[in-house]
C-alpha cells in the first residue's frame, strides 16, 4: 500500500522560511514524478512545484524564486524549500505522485498525502 506522508508546516511570519518533507512508503519512488499542492480555504488545488525522474521542476508563477523543489531516490523523500513566505502562502500543502502525465494537473496524480497546514502571519 502506498503511503505520503508530509511534515514540516507550521506558523510562520511573513518573510521567513519552512522546509516541507514528504516520505513515501509502498513504491519505488525514483520512477514517479512528484509533487506539491496548496490548498487554500474557498479556493481550488493548485499546483506549487513538481519535480520528474530527471529532476527537471516546474513551478507556479507565484512561487517561482521563493520555493525549491528537490527530491531524494535513495530515501525516498522529496523536499519543499519555502523562503520569502507572504500571506498568501497560506494553505494545506499536500505531496502527490504520479508515473507519468501532466504535473501540472492534480487529477494526474495517483497517491497524495494528507497534507500539512502552512500560516503565514503578516
Amino acid at each position: 500500500q502506498v503511503q505520503l506522508v508530509e511534515s514540516g508546516g507550521g506558523l510562520v511570519q511573513a518573510g521567513g522560511s519552512l522546509r516541507l518533507s514528504c516520505a513515501a512508503s509502498g513504491h519505488s519512488w525514483s520512477n514517479y514524478l512528484l509533487g506539491w499542492f496548496r490548498q487554500a480555504p474557498g479556493k481550488e488545488r493548485e499546483l506549487v512545484a513538481a519535480i520528474n525522474i530527471g529532476s527537471m521542476t516546474y513551478y507556479a508563477d507565484s512561487v517561482k524564486g521563493r520555493f525549491t523543489v528537490s527530491r531524494d531516490n535513495a530515501k525516498n523523500m522529496v523536499a519543499l524549500q519555502m523562503s520569502s513566505l507572504k500571506p498568501e502562502d497560506t494553505a494545506v500543502y499536500y505531496c502527490a505522485s504520479q508515473r507519468t502525465g501532466n504535473p501540472m494537473i492534480a487529477s494526474e496524480y495517483d497517491y497524495w498525502g494528507q497534507g500539512t497546514q502552512v500560516t503565514v502571519s503578516s
